[in-house]
């Protein structure tokens, strides 16, 4: 294994040893696969298995590190490019935009440009807008970024004094009952069943909520709750929408389901109405946004609510070394909770590395000076700064930690800080570009420039860049720091694609930009763990693992200390080769060294021995098929191969069509009779409901009944279009007409 920042010697194509294209890294500006079947060259079986699971549910318990990016962007990639999906008809949803960005990157870089891959927020917000003339009708309100400064009035409206930091809690119980569906007349017993200990008396912060909605009311303003709750609302009331929305949208991809809230998941819902083509993925072990609504439970209960689910596991871990994986296992090993009963047992594909550090300092400032000081001897050996993290339990750490880097020289970035592509100039630098691709001719910047880089250095020289980094930190530092990342950017675009010109590496930029792919700055990133998730250093260190700290002293209950465990293993699973944990005996210097090393090391690191011992997890990597629930449910449907005309052998690929299960102009053998003996019985069943016609079954479904002539629920549960819920409900009636039995209505239909 090289020395960590050192170039790896090539590995072979093949999974078997390990060598799998790297889960988590890709080679920069990659040719797009010629057919549908090098889609999947690379993928481990298990990968393989998620990438053409192409129908039904199917829900992927992804470990970290384990590529479940690298399967789902395969999956939608393969069914577009083997025309079963058609790109439009593909909703990817995940939790950050930098993640769906980076999705929305990597199916364009796969040759399947036109998925949607959104966030939750982003999606409903389109929607929203789209269909508000029709549903509502007048002016949408006016969505606010931040919704602190309205927290803040309805406090003083209510004569209720909040400082800083209850005002920033209150805003984040409000943001609670919003995604639970919670609202101000129910929270006081919400959130004592939550088990949340509220910033100030419950009374006190329905009445700041009641109040904040109101104000919403008089100013017409929403907030980012409201998009959600709103296109919620419509969907439930407009099925003439909700039909809309289903008839764009036929496939599902969920990432990070461990993350979904209770009002995340009914949108979901509406979104499917009765189809069962979704993607879910996740992994309960990182579960750390609970308090924020979120909530595992519609993970691990989705095999309940689809018992025909395929699931496939993946713990083959591509990100780190044996010893960190080790770690993280151990970690998990101790764990208690339901969350801790689905844990994966990951395995690292990687070669030895180190063993992690483990260090104590006498206070918190000592702490920070070393880790600065072993940051300058990673440095000097070679490692790159973008490839170290620091990673901490609170923001309020970080301020040791940056002016221990400043002074010892070492470049830094906040993670969290203002996006890349938004920052004042990296936006001038655009247009300095996009006028030099345009009227470079006439500049005499570019006389000497011989190729892209040098164009672009030349350029960016008029902007403030310098081949030499200007001395000390603060926003002089930053701002070079991002120029300097355009001229990297530029270099590797000219070494993937030869004969570039400034005008494509332009395009690539407005690309990026749009899928906020921004490139890697050169700086030891500081983070808090929770904003650490999803993403990997070669080097990380983590710092104040203390009690106290880490679990944090308000992590009163079992659940609680569960989630600061779990928040611990995301942030060592976040490092490839080094791992460096510490603590500090105090605070400051001279204080009294009361602090011990968090219980969660106890038995992990040198010199301790374990508290609590567990089973060995039982999340080897595989694939489970669907199970059928009872001896009377209809079987599950099985994984099919791409959809063929009945008549003439054509693979279909419109909805429509594949329900018929034949193309439109092929010749139909439909019982006439039997048709519109069933359009009959559709418009009773649809009158007793107080439901449009399509809700019981589609025309297309219909159709398809009347061509195929079922005789059991086995050979009605096939069509497409009759789920498990409507062949519950209306099986009986419809095999009796195709029977050409005469049915009784009855109040329920029957």
């Amino acid at each position: 294994m090289p020395a960590c920042g050192q170039p790896a010697q090539p590995s072979p194509a093949t999974w078997q040893h390990g060598h799998v294209t790297p889960a988590t890294h890709s080679t920069l500006f990659p040719q797009a696969p010629d057919t549908a079947d090098a889609v999947l060259d690379g993928l481990d079986p298990e990968q393989r298995e998620v990438a053409t699971a192409l129908h039904g549910p199917v829900c992927v318990l992804a470990g970290a590190g384990t590529g479940k990016t690298r399967a789902i962007t395969h999956r939608i990639a393969y069914g577009v490019r083997a025309g079963i999906l058609q790109p439009s008809s593909v909703l990817a949803v995940t939790f950050t935009n930098r993640a769906a960005g980076e999705m929305r990157g990597r199916l364009r870089q796969l040759g399947a440009a036109g998925v949607q891959a959104r966030t939750f927020h982003s999606a409903a917000l389109r929607q929203l807008q789209y269909f508000w003339p029709k549903a509502i009708g007048g002016s949408m309100p006016r969505l606010v970024d931040r919704k602190i400064q309205l927290v803040a009035d309805a406090a003083a409206a209510c004569r209720i004094r909040l400082d800083r930091n209850e005002l920033r809690d209150v805003t984040a119980e409000i943001e609670w009952s919003k995604v639970t569906q919670t609202v101000p007349a129910d929270y006081a017993p919400a959130a004592a069943k939550a088990g949340r200990e509220a910033p100030r008396d419950p009374a006190e912060i329905a009445q700041i909520y009641n109040v904040y909605e109101d104000l919403k009311r008089d100013r017409s303003v929403m907030d980012f709750e409201d998009v959600l709750l709103l296109t919620v609302a419509i969907l439930q009331d407009r099925h003439d929408i909700a039909d809309q929305v289903r008839s764009q949208y036929q496939h599902f991809v969920v990432d990070e389901y461990q993350d979904v809230s209770p009002l995340q998941q009914r949108l979901l819902e509406l979104w499917l109405g009765e189809r069962d083509n979704l993607c879910v993925v996740g992994d309960a072990s990182q579960t750390i946004y609970s308090f924020t609504g979120a909530t595992p439970d519609h993970l691990l209960d989705f095999r309940t609510r689809h018992p025909g689910a395929t699931v496939v596991k993946l713990v083959r871990d591509y990100r780190s070394t044996p010893q960190v994986v080790h770690l993280a296992n151990g970690l998990l090993a101790q764990a208690s909770g339901r969350a801790a009963d689905h844990r994966l047992e990951l395995i690292s594909q990687r070669d030895a590395g180190p063993e992690p550090g483990y260090t104590e300092y006498t206070d918190e400032p000592a702490e920070a000076e070393g880790a600065a000081r072993r940051i300058r001897e990673l440095m000097a050996s070679g490692v790159p700064a973008s490839e170290i993290a620091i990673l901490f339990r609170t923001n309020s750490q970080s301020e040791s930690y940056e002016q221990a880097l400043a002074d010892a020289g070492v470049p830094y970035q906040l993670r969290g800080a203002e996006r890349f592509f938004d920052r004042p100039e990296v936006r001038k630098a655009g247009i300095a570009l996009r006028g030099a691709a345009r009227f470079g001719g006439n500049d005499t910047l570019l006389d000497d420039a011989v190729d892209l880089p040098s164009q672009v250095r030349a350029v960016l020289s008029g902007e403030g860049w310098t081949t030499e980094p200007p001395a000390g930190s603060g926003a002089v530092r930053e701002r070079w720091e991002s120029l300097a990342a355009l001229v990297n950017l530029a270099q590797d675009f000219a070494a993937a694609k030869t004969g570039a010109t400034l005008a494509d590496l332009v395009a690539e930029l407005d690309e990026r930009a749009n899928a906020q792919h921004a490139p890697t700055v050169q700086g030891v990133t500081l983070a808090s763990l929770h904003s650490a998730k999803g993403l990997e250093w070669d080097v990380v260190f983590l710092v104040g693992v203390a009690e106290g700290m880490m679990p944090i002293t308000y992590a009163k209950t079992d659940e609680q200390v569960e989630e600061e465990r779990r928040l611990l293993y995301v942030g060592v699973t976040r490092a490839r080769r080094h791992l460096h944990v510490s603590w500090a005996l105090t605070r400051a210097p001279g204080g009294r060294p009361n602090r011990r090393p968090s219980r969660f090391l106890d038995g992990l690191r040198p010199g301790s021995t374990a508290t609590v011992g567990r089973a060995a997890a039982r999340g080897s990597g595989g694939v489970e098929r669907g199970f059928t629930s009872r001896p009377d449910a209809a079987p599950r449907r099985t994984q099919r191969s791409p959809a063929r005309c009945r008549v003439c052998g054509r693979t279909l690929t419109d909805a429509g069509e594949m329900k018929l299960m034949r193309c439109e102009d092929c010749p139909s053998d439909m019982d006439e009779g039997l048709y519109e003996r069933l359009r009959e019985w559709r418009g009773v069943q649809a009158r007793l409901s107080g439901q449009p016609d399509f809700c019981v079954f589609t025309d297309k479904t219909l159709m398809a009944i009347a061509e195929t002539e079922p005789t059991t629920p086995d050979e009605l549960s096939r069509i497409p279009g009759v789920l498990k819920r409507k062949l519950d409900r209306y099986g009986d009636d419809v095999l009796a007409i195709c029977a050409g039995q005469e049915l009784e209505q009855g109040p329920d239909g029957e």
